[in-house]
């Protein structure tokens, strides 16, 4: 993590800033897409050279985000954690500074009031806890937060997904049953009032409970995906099947429904895994086609 990855935009009276913990990863675009081709990369201009190598891998980053209104404190997923063994080496033993770069932005851990937690997978819950020291413990990083997670989101993990094949659950015994022991968890529905102004919507598809986050302040608005895109070629084809959706029929529906709805408006997107620039419009190009025009990029 580096501080000079951080940065924020302001809407309303809301600022909203990103926390990065792994900064330009790179991979081939079947890993978002499962049909997808580095021909197809290379095809979209405006994906390069901002979300796309020459080569046609795709650009990504591993990041949380925080809101901060005029009396509170929001954190919006919380990345991988430090010193964790995940199942690939690139999420493992990651080192620490996630906490140090909050405070970057004047808010101590104890300061957060609320951490909400789009989906329980391991990659946006794992700073809801820390490692004690002393006694190897895992324990809230946010002390004075209440925590909010999904209650069909939680339920399916608890059902289903931590006892088949396909999901290892290390993530849940590390960074979400610590935070129900400690009696800091709600669990609400997918249409949720975070906060005035700020509401979880659901967005199911990507996994059963999948909750993404609208923010409306002073007549502006911003959204924040989660993981219902992983990288901004999906908003030219929402309909493509994504490789981590668990219903994929579902996640497609869900994404050409929210770039239905954003597109061509003032709404400010801030993808959750986008990479430099991470905010910016759902617009329809000279083309006709829809494109990602990340703030500070020139039009098509």
């Amino acid at each position: 993590m580096a501080k000079e990855h951080i940065k924020s935009w302001q809407v309303g009276d809301v600022r909203i800033s990103r926390i990065v913990e792994i900064w330009d990863f790179q991979d081939d675009i079947h890993m978002a897409m499962p049909n997808a081709t580095p021909d197809e990369v290379k095809a979209l201009d405006w994906l390069h050279p901002h979300y796309a190598t020459p080569e046609g891998r795709m650009r990504m980053n591993f990041q949380a985000i925080v809101l901060q209104t005029p009396d509170r404190n929001i954190m919006i997923d919380t990345c991988i954690g430090a010193g964790r063994e995940r199942e690939y080496e690139v999420f493992t033993d990651l080192p620490e500074g996630f906490v140090e770069d909050i405070a970057s932005l004047g808010i101590a851990r104890e300061d957060v009031d609320t951490v909400f937690c789009t989906h329980l997978h391991f990659d946006h819950v794992g700073w809801n806890t820390y490692r004690d020291s002393e006694t190897g413990e895992f324990k809230p990083t946010f002390p004075n937060a209440r925590y909010l997670f999904g209650k069909t989101e939680y339920e399916a993990w608890q059902n289903d997904l931590r006892h088949d094949d396909h999901h290892d659950d290390k993530h849940m015994v590390e960074s979400v049953d610590p935070i129900i022991a400690a009696g800091l968890v709600a669990f609400i529905d997918t249409d949720h009032e975070i906060a005035p102004g700020i509401r979880a919507e659901p967005s199911h598809g990507h996994t059963p409970g999948h909750i993404h986050v609208m923010i409306e302040s002073r007549g502006e608005r911003a959204v924040i995906t989660g993981d219902l895109m992983h990288h901004p070629m999906q908003c030219a084809m929402p309909h493509r099947h994504a490789t981590f959706d668990m219903d994929r029929e579902t996640g497609s529906k869900t994404r050409q429904a929210f770039v239905d709805k954003h597109r061509d408006t003032d709404t400010l997107v801030v993808g959750m895994h986008f990479f430099e620039p991470t905010a910016g419009h759902f617009v329809t190009g000279s083309d006709g086609e829809t494109w990602f025009r990340g703030l500070g990029v020139a039009d098509r």
